[in-house]
Order: C-alpha cells, then structure tokens, then sequence
C-alpha cells in the first residue's frame, strides 16, 4: 500500500513531462497509475470480504511516537474502489476535456496528487497520518478549484473552499489529539476497539464535537454547505472528481470509521441526525430553484451527503447497510451526470439547462449516459440507485418522519434527474445552439459508470456481500448480513418509490413555478451562511489592514518597541502566573571586581544612548559586549569568554565601517520619545533581571551535561560533546543559524550587485 501511495505520488510529479512528452495521450497514460491501484484493490476483495484486513505499518519519526500504520479493510476498500476507479475514468476524460490546453499537465498534477491524498485518507490506521493526508486533500482541491486562476471568481471559490475545510482541519486536529489522549493510542484500529472506554471519558462529547466539525465542514454539511456550490467554478472533471465521489466524502468517511469509537450514544445521534437532516433538506430545496447544470447537481450532492449523515446518526444496522449502498449508487451517477454537463458544456458553450434542447442526435452518447445516470438518481428499477433507495427506505421504517421527509427529498432527486439527464436532449434546439458528440475519451467514463448503475443492479447479490457487507462491518464493527435485491416483491417501501418517482415527475411539469419561487427565495442568501462567511472574511482583511497601519509604520524605533513590549508583556504574565519572585536567598556576595565591571558596564550602556557620536556609540557598546566577557571570565566558563570576546571585536569593527558611510546626527529624537524608550527599556530589564534570579531557585535532579556525556556516542555516534550538540541535540537550532547567515549572504551578494551594476549604467 505504501509503495501504491508513493507510486501515485510520483506520477503526479511527472505529470507535466509526460504531457509535454506526449500531450495527445498524456491522459491516456497515466491513467494507468489509478488503473493499477484499482486492479491491486480487486485482487484483494475476495480476502477483505472474508473479514481479513491488509496492514502495513513502519516507524516514521520513532521519537514522537509516529508510525506511518496502512491499513485495508471493507470500509477502506470501498472508498478506495471509488477513489481509484472513478480517477481512472476522470483522468482519461480529461485527454479530450483539455484537449489543446497548455496546462493539461499542471491539472493532471492537481488530479493525481489529489487522488493519492484521498487513498492516503482512507488507507490511513494512525490519526496524524490520516491527519497529514487530510490536509493534502484541502490543499491540492484548493488548487484544483482555482484551476482557472485568472478567473476572479475561481480564485474566491478556492479560497473559500480552503479557508473553510482547513478552518475545519484545526477542529478535527484538536479532537484527534484528545482521543488519542482519552485512549492512550495513536492507531485508528485500536481507537475503534475502545469506544466504551473512550464514551465514558470525561472528554466524550468536546472530542465529538470537535471531530463532528471537521468532517462536517470537509463533507459540506450545514452550515457549512455553502462552499460546495462555489466551488463549481472548477473545471468539470475536478467538479465529478472532488465534489461527486471523493473530497466530500472524506468527511462521511472519518463518521463511518469512528461510529465504532465514538457512536451509538444520545450525543452522536442527536448531533448527526440532526444536522444530517437539515442539510438533507435545504440541498434538497436549493437544488430545485437551480438552472446552472453544475450548481444544480452540487446542491443534490449537499443533500445526498446530508442523507448519509442521518443514516450514520441513527446508527440501526439497517442504516448502516443503507449509508454503504448509497454511497456507492450516489458516485456512480452523480460522477456520471457532471462528465455529461461538462461534455454539454463543452460541446456547446452553455451552462444553463433552461438555454439548452435538442441534443438528442447531435450527442446520442452523452444523452444515453445521461439517462442512464438520472433514472439512476431518481430511483428507478433497474438501477443501482433503485436498490440503494429500497434499503434506505426499510432502514427508515420506524422512523415515519423521516420516511415522509425521505420521499419529498427524493421526488427532487427525480426533479433533478430528468433536468439534467433528459431537458437538454429533448425538444427543439433552440436557435445559435451548436453541438457536436464529444470525443471518444469523454464518453469511455460516463458509459462505464452509467452502465454500471445498470449492471451493478442485476449483481446486487454478490456487489451487497462482496463490497457492501464488509464496509457496513467494519462500521458497525461486528458481523453483518446484507442482502441486496432488485426485486424484494411487492411491499408499502416499494409503493414508496414508486410515489417517489410520480412526485417527482409532477415537480418537472411545475419547474417553471418552482423557479420563480426559488427566485423570489434567493433575496435570503444574504441572511444565509454565505453571506456570513463574506462578512467574517470582509471583517477579518479589515482589521488586517488596521493593524498593518497601525503597526507597519517603517520606522525600526517602532518594531522594536513592539517586539520588546511583547515579549516583556508575556514573559511578566508568565512570571506572575508562576508565583513570580520568591526570594534572594540563593544570592551570592557580591565582590568587589563584579561592581567594578558592573558599574563600568552601566555607565558604558548610558554613554551608548547619550553620545552624539555613532563611533563613540560603538565602542562605548562594545565595552558592554567586554565586560561580559569578564563576568564570563569570572564564574569560571573562558570558553563563552573567548567567544563572546571574538563576536564583539567583529561586531565593532563591522558596525564602525558600516556607520561611517552614514551621515553624522541632524539631531537627536525628542524627550517624550526618549523617555518612552526609557520606560520600556528599564522594564524589559527588570522582567529579564527577576527571571534571572528567580532561576536561581530552581532545582534540576540531574544535570544537563550528564544527559549529553551519557548519550553522546549511543545516540550520535561522536565523542565530541560539543560537535554532537551543536550538529544533533540542537541541530534544527544550528540548521535555522545556517539558514539566516545563507539568506543574509544572498542579500548581501544581490545587493552587491545591484549597486555593481547601477555603477556600470552611468559609466
């Protein structure tokens, strides 16, 4: 698994020189890399379905404690089926999709790289390393989504789909830390065997609303749906990847993984069912008022991810079988009805369902996989969609309102069917409309998955025993039975649909009435939750921008008062906090030759900050730098004496040639400015001072230096101390010192040449 996470990733790096290679099959060949990942995944499902799981696991940074921890099981391989096979399909589209487009192979690098984030996300057995992979998928469908990045409103929508899911990221982080501490461990197969423990935690329910918030905001669910909708702004394939079949179930993904650990109490229930249905709902109703293709099938998508919520929240066994089922109708047609608007859109310019008519001959491939895709949506037998939407309905059977609730949302799911999958191909073309079939490798991923919401219905047996009962297994963590069926006879679930299917035919032949009033509706948006995130987002760049003018002010005296009144601001809060000054019993005589050098520092110091001088200024510091060599000298450490002496003669000397291309003091800054500089100055002291001897206080049990003697050879393999902490003990500390002493070279050498080269200009 991990050589399949690695190998995918390498892809991604590739991408672009494959289509500079290759560009007319770029697509074509490196859809092999998912193709090989999905061929892996099949070998394994006879063993998965027998309750098996595949681990892998290594230590990756042994000190924190961090295994990079794989591990395959039922639920794992079906979001790993959808995540590598749906790529397949996507990718390949993509070589007729961008045919022509120079960044084909930038958007090949986003798609793959996505791709291995989301099976680094489903494959993942330890928290920070699902964590990690999490993070990439916000991040790279960030760059999907802004894909067009001249497009304003691409740029805004990948923003806002990042600001929030890694907002969410934050959330789920701190939940994840709890429950590793609730738990004592890190590993998500161990975590899932200690729900009663972690239940009766005192941490229970901020761990649940802390997970519950990060893959709420990832899985667009209320009130954080709004991001979904605007990130239509990608180009259709990141649209039928990310928002049809992978990203957005990332979130339903980690429910589904913890219902184990963190389900089947009140709290789990109430806050899933209820936010589930709420979302079930309002995508439901927003999605009935839309004529944009895409915005149209992203707010059935909301609601669909809604309906899998709720069934996590109710947590039956039947509804759990149910969430399984649906997650695998609903990607292969929603994936199927986005690669056939975008084919519309590409083919004939339009967006808009209501501009659209007539496609039927001119695009006999595109209507036929449409049709197949929304009799799938809208439940129709003989379709998989048919038998997800009898599962659920059974699950429902003792919840009425639900029930109810379940039948008007899926008479729009009919509604959205037929306007996407048969509106545009009926009719008269209206006139202007031009449109032409799309080409080959537009049609290959639309004809499988439409076929296979076909044929997946006729293998409902073996596809509910061999991928649907292991995922609702290792949900429900115990042993499931799943019986899938076309055809279960004739009961009140099937009357059900059936009323389903004629609601939903009555909504079509209404739709103009349901525009005006989704029209007259949309007045609220500016109440709703995008409108709140705009002003959040508006209040936050304009207390940025306030806060830049009142601390950017370009004047040096200003940062440094900031920094230092900071610092001593934190530091005397934490001193008071600690119990602040306890006493000057650990103090030691003071000798003559220490207030000699003291006093002679002081006076030094004030002769720095009064002399009109920058050269007096100068050598007047580096007495200061001096007699801290000799306190150095003095208490025994000639080591840090000689250096301390070697830096302050270099100092000197540097600052005394830099100065002296500087011209000499106008005038000195005023009283009210020097003895604002006093105060802050003398209290940063102070604070510095009282730490200092209230450090004298603390007792350590063993030494420092003891540790490093010890473990010098063991851990470092050196002898010498000092080489060994300066390159190992401390070797991030000595990697930043590096880093700041090439960057300031970098500067230093441009601006050499900067000047050299304005010198050549005028001669």
């Amino acid at each position: 698994m991990f050589t399949l996470l690695i190998t995918c990733f390498f892809a991604a790096v590739l991408a672009p020189w494959v289509h500079r290679r290759v560009p007319k099959y770029a697509g074509a060949l490196l859809a092999l890399v998912p193709a090989a990942v999905f061929a892996w995944l099949i070998r394994q499902l006879p063993m998965v379905a027998h309750g098996h799981s595949v681990e892998q696991s290594f230590q990756w940074v042994e000190g924190l404690g961090l295994e990079f921890a794989l591990r395959l099981d039922g639920l794992g391989l079906l979001f790993a089926l959808l995540i590598s096979g749906i790529g397949t399909l996507i990718i390949f589209y993509t070589q007729g999709y961008f045919k022509g487009h120079p960044q084909q192979g930038r958007f090949l690098m986003y798609t793959i790289a996505f791709m291995a984030s989301m099976l680094g996300v489903v494959l993942a057995n330890h928290l920070l390393v699902l964590f990690i992979f999490w993070e990439l998928t916000s991040f790279t469908s960030y760059l999907l989504i802004g894909f067009n990045h001249e497009d304003e409103a691409a740029r805004s929508a990948a923003l806002q789909a990042m600001l929030v899911t890694v907002l969410g990221g934050l959330f789920l982080l701190a939940g994840m830390i709890l429950m590793a501490q609730a738990t004592g461990t890190w590993k998500l197969s161990e975590i899932v065997q200690r729900g009663a423990e972690l239940q009766a935690h005192p941490h229970y329910l901020p761990i649940l609303i802390l997970i519950c918030i990060g893959a709420f905001t990832k899985s667009a669910q209320f009130p954080f749906h709004f991001w979904l909708p605007n990130a239509m702004h990608a180009p259709t394939p990141a649209s039928a990847y990310l928002h049809s079949s992978t990203m957005v179930k990332a979130g339903i993904y980690l429910l589904a993984r913890l219902h184990p650990a963190l389900g089947g109490t009140g709290e789990w229930g109430a806050i899933l069912t209820t936010i589930g249905v709420a979302t079930f709902l309002i995508g439901a109703l927003m999605a009935i008022g839309q004529s944009v293709l895409k915005r149209l099938l992203a707010y059935s998508t909301v609601s669909a991810l809604g309906a899998m919520v709720m069934l996590l929240g109710i947590g039956t066994s039947g509804a759990i079988q149910a969430m399984a089922a649906f997650v695998l109708a609903h990607a292969l047609y929603k994936a199927t009805l986005f690669m056939v608007a975008g084919g519309i859109t590409h083919e004939t310019g339009e967006t808009s369902v209501d501009r659209l008519g007539g496609l039927r001959k001119a695009m006999p491939f595109s209507f036929t996989c449409a049709m197949l895709a929304g009799l799938s949506m809208g439940g129709v037998m003989p379709f998989f969609g048919f038998v997800a939407k009898e599962v659920w309905l059974h699950a429902l059977g003792d919840y009425p309102l639900l029930l109810l609730a379940t039948v008007a949302v899926g008479a729009t799911y009919v509604l959205v069917g037929i306007t996407v999958g048969w509106k545009p191909f009926a009719g008269q073309r209206p006139d202007g409309l031009h449109a032409h079939a799309v080409p080959i490798s537009m049609r290959i991923g639309p004809l499988v998955l439409g076929l296979g919401s076909l044929f997946l219905a006729f293998f409902a047996g073996w596809i509910g025993h061999a991928i649907v009962e292991p995922a609702a297994a290792a949900i429900a963590a115990k042993d499931l039975e799943v019986h899938l069926h076309l055809w279960a006879g004739f009961n009140k679930y099937l009357l059900m649909g059936i009323g389903t299917v004629a609601i939903g035919l009555a909504l079509y032949r209404t739709r103009p009435v349901l525009l005006k009033t989704g029209a007259r509706l949309a007045g609220f948006a500016r109440f709703g939750p995008d409108a709140a995130y705009r002003l959040i987002l508006s209040s936050v760049l304009k207390f940025a921008a306030w806060q830049t003018r009142l601390l950017q002010t370009g004047t040096l005296r200003h940062y440094i008062r900031y920094a230092v009144l900071t610092t001593t601001a934190l530091v005397a809060a934490a001193f008071i906090r600690a119990g602040g000054f306890q006493g000057l019993e650990n103090l030691s005589p003071i000798s003559t030759r220490i207030a000699l050098v003291a006093v002679l520092m002081i006076a030094a110091a004030i002769f720095t900050v009064h002399s009109n001088s920058r050269l007096r200024s100068i050598l007047s510091m580096g007495l200061v730098g001096y007699g801290m060599a000799m306190l150095f000298t003095f208490f025994g450490a000639p080591d840090l004496a000689m250096t301390q002496l070697v830096i302050e003669t270099l100092t000197v000397i540097l600052l005394a040639l830099a100065f002296s291309h500087l011209p000499p003091f106008r005038h000195g800054s005023s009283m009210r400015t020097r003895g604002t500089d006093l105060a802050i100055a003398v209290g940063g002291g102070v604070v510095v001072m009282l730490l200092v001897l209230a450090a004298l206080d603390v007792q350590t049990p063993t030494a420092v230096s003891d540790y490093y003697l010890e473990h010098s050879y063991k851990y470092a393999h050196g002898r010498n101390v000092v080489n060994v902490i300066l390159v190992d003990f401390r070797a991030l500390d000595t990697l930043g010192e590096i880093t700041v002493l090439t960057i300031a070279a970098l500067g230093a050498s441009a601006l050499l040449k900067l000047r050299q080269g304005k010198q050549e200009d005028k001669s």
